[in-house]
């Protein structure tokens, strides 16, 4: 096996494993808009999809949940579905590529190279498609919060959400994911199943096996 190949599906793995991760901690953070006024400049305010915190001067952090997903506002209830989506996505594609890979101990077999080719590709695919789903949500609440940011219907006095860290971490996970996902595709291609050569038995001149090869003569001696 070309140590080319080897590399490219452990980095493949790599990144898809790190990607998930990264999207878990974009779920879970609470940093996706923040908000700060000049009225009150020791406290600042952020927004996760989970619920609401406030960052005091001292570091002193208090968060409160949300009541109810029904009486979330849509773009908050659109992100948390599709991130959740894309952490099971995610996961499903690092557990059918880490058996698909070569390194992988298993039987040498025609047939389960073929199998473990085919669980790379759908790891592969399954990580592009979690990085897609984990794109959107991210960039849907950004749009959001530039045309806020910008809507001159709004007074200039009044505060605006601004882009939190969780925003780059989704960003960053999304584009692992879809690293990932064209690295482990490619490896696909590139290995090529060769198979083995199988003994094939020679037939003598006429169709006969010679006497003196033959295990059933026996020799006598007088």
């Amino acid at each position: 096996m070309d140590s080319a190949l080897c590399a490219l599906e452990l980095l493949g793995v790599f990144l898809s494993l790190s990607a998930w991760l990264f999207s878990l901690a974009t779920t879970l953070m609470s940093q996706w808009l923040t908000l700060s006024t000049d009225l009150l400049p020791a406290e600042s305010y952020e927004l996760g999809l989970w619920g609401t915190c406030v960052v005091q001067e001292l570091g002193v952090l208090e968060c409160k949940s949300y009541d109810s997903l029904l009486g979330l506002p849509a773009d908050i209830r659109l992100a948390r579905i599709l991130m959740c989506v894309a952490l099971g996505t995610g996961l499903m594609a690092v557990m059918f590529t880490i058996p698909g890979i070569y390194v992988v101990k298993s039987c040498r077999s025609i047939d389960t190279l073929k199998s473990k080719r085919n669980l790379k590709m759908l790891g592969g695919t399954l990580c592009f498609v979690a990085g897609i789903l984990g794109l959107m949500p991210v960039s849907h609440i950004a749009h959001l919060t530039v045309q806020r940011f910008f809507d001159k219907t709004v007074p200039y006095v009044v505060p605006r959400w601004e882009f939190g860290d969780a925003l780059f971490w989704g960003w960053t996970a999304a584009f692992m994911h879809l690293v990932a996902g064209i690295l482990l595709v490619s490896s696909c291609f590139c290995f090529q199943v060769d198979p083995f050569p199988m003994p094939v038995a020679i037939p003598l001149q006429g169709g006969q096996s010679s006497p003196a090869l033959s295990p059933t003569r026996r020799t006598e001696y007088v």
